[in-house]
């Protein structure tokens, strides 16, 4: 009798740390995610990596090909201010034709497909969700919103509010083809995704049950702004009074304790810069007070999802669909270690707006009219020891932690001991043929209904998830995905890398940075501290050429210096409203606001 196709269940947490949680490592409870990680046929990545920014990365969790072919080749909210990226094929901010995505495979062979939470692919109705593949889908359009769907009441709101704010405020949703013209009061993002695909999954049709199911989980938690119910941050209240550093030694020790890195690993050094918080010690008690709160509220947003992660998971318990559906949860990048308020011009104005317009308050840190990120020194605590954070290819922006659970049904007689633990390479690019195959379907190739298409550039980890299933436990750090010459580029907001086997190439802009290309052993040393450059100069320059292949075949733009600065919420001299749909944010789904000047343009 054939084994029935699997179902697939997709959760991705944006800008999750390394060591976020508590199976990776963190003191944050995550008992459901754990869980997963503990059943006797999952397995834990150490050595998984993707893009260093969410919707780069999601592009290629859709395509299996790199984001710069996808659409996403930036984050369309650095295009938008970037003069030498606008306009330029793979930059469109959307998902492109040049694609298939993975839903539309899923869907043409034989799968209900669903979506519930953050998309971050494309604004307009024609690059919505339900026109990829997704059957269902309730969607959060833009790459970042209040978690509580609250907006300020704005002095002139026809003009405000403010470049920065036009991105990151709006809870601007799709149900399907329609805008979602109010959301519920006590909407909450993390309880309202979950909540919505437990009703997707609840009621579907009984032809819809008798197919498999692919459900996408695309949490917008723990982006900033920092949010979280209260009674959930009230759990950690006080956790953090010891600063990052502390946070960072403790983190650091625990993956020591349980083989997630190697005991004898030198961490990256926390990098510093001018304008951004000094060491703890040296705060003024207050600054030191409300940045240990805004930790203990992303603790909070981390609890609440998987609480939510929990609910979905009982669901497909209750129903006896867990055992046979493929789950894989993952981060879209490394944690966020932005410092807004430290940018030159555009903090101070970044910074005039919150205070007009929320109360960052020590008490109110976290409620719906709070405005607050933690910075970089709490990322570089769940990253290490890798080094930096989200927005650079280094090891911090761009190794994440992956958990995958296959279905029972397609793995060997399973073992008594918990989950296994692998740290063989691999990108989010392999998820596709990885889903493709275990789904008995197979990618086009290069073309799709009549179109041109990229193809995949990852592989499947059928052949690898068979192999550890059936290997004693002690032989599975041996076991391999791809080959010792495999490359792999990265490259995001002016932030490049290229890996080949054990060696990788990185770009690291100023300030945070030597605004130099340098050469690294990632398995010797995963922190990145050690430049070979000097010392292996053939192997350098071998990597550069490679670096330059990849650049011109995917279409990188460049790294930092080799095109004019751009600020994300600063305006180029070329933009164009009429161009822009991330400036029509705060107007889609809004008819009665929409500018007469705007009208023939924006959709409502």
């Amino acid at each position: 009798m054939a084994k029935p196709a699997p179902n697939f269940l997709v959760i991705v947490a944006d800008d999750l740390g390394f060591s976020d949680c508590g199976c990776f490592g963190s003191e944050i409870q995550t008992p459901n995610i754990d869980a997963i990680s503990a059943e006797s046929n999952a397995i834990r990545f150490t050595n998984y990596h993707v893009a260093a920014a969410c919707s780069p990365t999601r592009s290629m969790l859709m395509t299996g090909t790199d984001h710069h072919i996808a659409g996403l080749g930036e984050l369309a909210e650095f295009t938008r201010s970037s003069a030498a990226h606008q306009g330029q094929p793979g930059h469109e901010g959307y998902l492109n034709e040049r694609v298939v995505a993975l839903p539309e495979l899923l869907k043409d062979g034989g799968y209900h497909t669903m979506m519930s939470g953050k998309w971050h692919l494309g604004l307009k109705p024609q690059h919505h969700p339900i026109q990829r593949g997704f059957v269902k889908s309730f969607a959060l359009l833009p790459g970042c919103a209040n978690h509580y769907g609250y907006e300020p009441q704005y002095d002139d709101p026809d003009v405000e509010p403010h470049r920065f704010f036009e991105t990151a405020t709006r809870a601007l949703h799709v149900e399907n083809d329609k805008f979602v013209k109010e959301l519920p009061e006590d909407f909450y993002s993390s309880d309202a995704y979950a909540s919505k695909m437990i009703s997707y999954l609840s009621e579907r049709t009984a032809e819809e049950k008798s197919k498999p199911f692919f459900a996408y989980l695309p949490f917008s938690a723990p982006h900033w702004p920092l949010q979280a119910p209260k009674e959930v941050v009230e759990k950690y209240k006080g956790l953090y009074h010891d600063g990052p550093d502390e946070l960072r030694l403790k983190r650091l020790q625990r993956l020591k304790d349980m083989g997630l890195v190697d005991k004898d690993v030198q961490p990256h050094p926390v990098v510093r810069c001018e304008g951004e918080p000094q060491k703890w010690k040296d705060m003024p008690p207050d600054v030191r007070e409300k940045s240990a709160r805004a930790m203990e509220v992303y603790a909070a947003m981390v609890d609440r999802m998987d609480w939510n992660i929990g609910k979905v998971i009982d669901y497909l318990k209750e129903t006896g669909e867990y055992d046979n559906t493929f789950v894989l949860f993952m981060s879209d990048n490394g944690a966020e270690g932005a410092s807004y308020e430290a940018l030159p011009i555009l903090g101070d104005e970044v910074m005039a707006h919150i205070a007009k317009y929320y109360n960052n308050s020590l008490d109110n840190i976290g409620r719906k009219d709070s405005f607050v990120w933690y910075g970089s020194q709490w990322a570089q605590a769940a990253t290490a020891p890798s080094r930096l954070f989200k927005m650079y290819s280094t090891e911090g922006g761009c190794r994440v932690p992956l958990i995958v659970k296959p279905p029972v049904s397609r793995t060997e007689t399973p073992r008594s001991t918990p989950g296994s633990v692998t740290n063989a390479y691999c990108t989010v690019m392999d998820i596709v043929p990885t889903f493709l195959e275990l789904a008995g379907l197979k990618h086009p190739g290069t073309s799709y209904k009549g179109r041109e298409i990229a193809p995949v550039r990852g592989i499947s980890w059928g052949p690898f998830l068979k192999a550890i299933a059936s290997s004693d436990p002690a032989a599975i750090g041996s076991l391999k995905i791809h080959r010792d010459e495999y490359t792999t580029g990265f490259e995001v907001g002016g932030s490049g890398a290229l890996r080949r086997g054990d060696w990788k190439i990185v770009f690291v802009p100023a300030p945070r940075g030597p605004q130099k290309w340098e050469l690294f052993n990632v398995k010797e040393d995963p922190g990145e501290t050690k430049d070979l450059r000097e010392s292996e100069p053939a192997l350098f320059d071998e990597m550069m050429k490679l670096w330059e292949e990849y650049k011109k075949d995917v279409g990188v733009i460049g790294v930092a210096g080799e095109y004019a600065v751009a600020i994300q919420g600063q305006k180029p001299s070329t933009d164009d409203e009429f161009d822009d749909p991330y400036g029509w944010i705060k107007f889609m789904g809004r008819p009665e606001r929409v500018p007469e000047h705007l009208k023939h343009v924006v959709p409502v």
